[in-house]
């Protein structure tokens, strides 16, 4: 899984674990201690991060910058990509239709490519919408 995609996708389970909790909606145990563990191992080398991650939605989140920031840290820190891979892997395997609905919302693959562009040369320099 591309680094940039499994940080969008960790990103996007977060918030929509959050979202579907606010409704009493539940998603499998597996996926809610992946989420847990993956913010705490974030947490421990980006705290800020973190904490945008965390207010959102009710704060708007930059998406895209908090996927850079993720991806940056996970670049250099080999427990945290390790827990963002097993997020990903762990949202992609929930079987709950209702977050599988959220996280497609913004497609994280595009949104993936998108940042890819920007951040790769030759890229616009310029993402637009991406808060969250």
């Amino acid at each position: 899984m591309e680094p940039l995609t499994a940080g969008a996708i960790a990103i996007g389970t977060v918030i929509a674990t959050k979202a579907l909790e606010k409704t009493g909606e539940k998603v499998g145990e597996a996926l809610w201690d992946k989420t847990a563990q993956f913010l705490v191992t974030l947490k421990k080398h980006s705290p800020d991060t973190v904490v945008a991650i965390e207010k959102a939605p009710s704060q708007p989140l930059d998406y895209g910058k908090a996927v850079l920031e993720v991806e940056s840290v996970a670049q250099i820190n080999p427990e945290v990509n390790q827990a963002m891979q097993e997020l990903a892997a762990a949202a992609k395997a929930e079987p709950n239709p209702k977050f599988n609905e959220i996280l497609a919302m913004p497609n994280l693959q595009k949104l993936a490519e998108k940042i890819g562009q920007v951040v790769m040369p030759g890229g616009t320099g310029k993402i637009d919408n991406m808060s969250f």
